[in-house]
């Protein structure tokens, strides 16, 4: 199982309605909202990291009010 955090910046104001989109997207495992310098961290999950990849380059990175997002891939056999 293919893994993946996603720390998100998004504009000022919006992070209910990025959580909203978010929580939408299949392969979303957990959206919390967060202090300090990213406003949002979600967990992915897939069968393929190729399904990550597409779902966050094609999926997450397009919803509308994200400004930046840093992924962290997950090392499988290290969990």
């Amino acid at each position: 199982m293919a893994e993946a955090y996603i720390l998100i910046n998004c504009e000022i104001g919006s992070e209910e309605d990025v959580i909203t989109a978010l929580k939408a997207i299949d392969g979303i495992k957990e959206v919390h909202g967060t202090f300090g310098a990213y406003d949002i961290l979600a967990k992915i999950e897939s069968s393929q990291v190729e399904d990550l990849r597409e779902t966050i380059t094609w999926k997450i990175r397009k919803i509308d009010k994200i400004r930046s997002t840093l992924t962290l891939m997950g090392i499988e056999g290290q969990s």
